[in-house]
């Protein structure tokens, strides 16, 4: 039996978040692919341009990331010039994290790049439904911890 796309959409949200989000992986890899460490130095770099990234430590905790990994992407992100430690001046032992002019440059492009792969995956949407559809994701995505979901029948979670 054939089931038309259509038809696992209405049936199955797995089904339809999974198309979605392995047209726009797909498309954004090749963007990230000049960003060393590719979608993870993607998300270094947007902490150090936007000020969030005070400490490697504090940044890999934030990222889900392994403190060792962290170490190598931000050595690589140095390496190509986006990125600096700074010594933190209230405690030694602590580098602070920050963009270089070119890191925010760069950070630009990307980010614009990555707007025409959005533009791309949302085409068949109307910029209406494209504002309502960001909504409703930034409210699950902030309101929904994936490890807070009850996926046992009839079970009090």
């Amino acid at each position: 039996m054939v089931v038309h796309p259509s038809a696992a959409v209405e049936a199955d949200l797995g089904w339809a978040l999974g198309a979605v989000f392995r047209g726009y992986v797909r498309a954004a890899e090749r963007v990230l692919a000049g960003v060393p460490g590719g979608p993870r130095g993607y998300q270094v770099l947007t902490s150090a341009v936007l000020g969030e990234a005070r400490s490697q430590q504090t940044l890999a905790h934030r990222l889900g990331m392994d403190k060792t990994v962290m170490t190598y992407l931000i050595d690589d992100l140095e390496r190509a010039g986006l990125v600096e430690r700074r010594p933190d001046p209230a405690d030694r032992r602590a580098r602070l994290l920050s963009a270089t002019e070119h890191g925010g440059e760069r950070y630009a492009e990307v980010v614009e790049a990555l707007r025409r792969v959005e533009d791309e995956v949302l085409a068949p949407l109307a910029a209406r439904e494209r504002a309502t559809l960001r909504e409703l994701l930034r409210k699950l995505a902030t309101n929904a911890p994936a490890d807070s979901v009850c996926v046992e029948p009839d079970a009090t979670c």
